[in-house]
């Protein structure tokens, strides 16, 4: 079995120029590679173009990649908890793509599967639809959406192998998986790695197949974004 171990986060990411394509698992501030964030904000590699659900929000995650003027344009579903994000791009300082939530998915899912493209009703007759090609199927009208795929992958998992065989939990599984699956190059940082045959194979969610680098992360902070308690 290959042994796909680095030291560290600034390892792994150690080859990822300006201008790369990037995608960024986790679901709002769950399962995010949050080390890996941190090693490109201290490599200072800038003009990325950044895939993933959510923008974090100004301190954490994506956000202080944005803080850092890092990011060049935001392909993504959820942007609600980012200020700076919101100043960005009502100065026009940063293009973003924003994407009905299923649909991307779907486009991370169908560019680690191959599929160029795909129909969908989910933003027929709205902005998300123009200079896009629709067609009718028994009646209705579907959008052509085309896949997504990066020159990286950073995923986030519970638990890894050193062959790159990894376990999420819970919300982590939302775009962890998939984004796993449509990069060139996946960088996956655990919260544990344990030796090749230490977990079962009827858990694993990401084959090793998958991913080219993998090392243990330190001092996750496991935020919540709105945290809501009974009176």
């Amino acid at each position: 079995m290959i042994n796909k171990r680095v030291l560290n986060a600034d390892e792994a990411v150690r080859d990822i120029p300006d201008h790369a394509t990037l995608m960024l698992g986790g679901f709002g501030l769950c399962g995010i590679p949050e080390n890996c964030i941190a090693a490109l904000l201290k490599k200072g590699v800038k003009g990325l173009t950044c895939i993933s659900n959510n923008a974090g929000v100004d301190d954490f995650g994506i956000g202080l990649l944005l803080k850092t003027r890092q990011v060049k344009k935001m392909i993504s579903s959820y942007v609600g908890e980012n200020a700076e994000f919101e100043r960005q791009l009502l100065s026009g300082e940063l293009e973003v793509e924003l994407i009905p939530q299923g649909t991307l998915a779907e486009r991370v899912r169908t560019g680690g599967a191959g599929i160029p493209a795909f129909f969908t009703p989910a933003g027929v007759g709205t902005e998300v639809a123009v200079g896009k090609e629709t067609r009718e199927f028994d009646g209705k009208t579907y959008l052509m959406e085309s896949w997504l795929r990066s020159d990286f992958s950073l995923v986030k998992a519970w638990k890894g192998d050193t062959s790159g065989n990894l376990i999420y939990r819970g919300t982590a599984r939302n775009f962890n998986p998939m984004m796993a699956t449509a990069g060139k190059i996946t960088i996956a940082e655990v919260e544990e790695l344990v030796p090749v045959g230490s977990l079962d194979p009827n858990e694993i969610h990401t084959p090793g197949i998958y991913v080219h680098r993998i090392f243990q992360g330190v001092g996750y902070e496991k935020r919540i974004e709105q945290r809501t308690i009974s009176k």
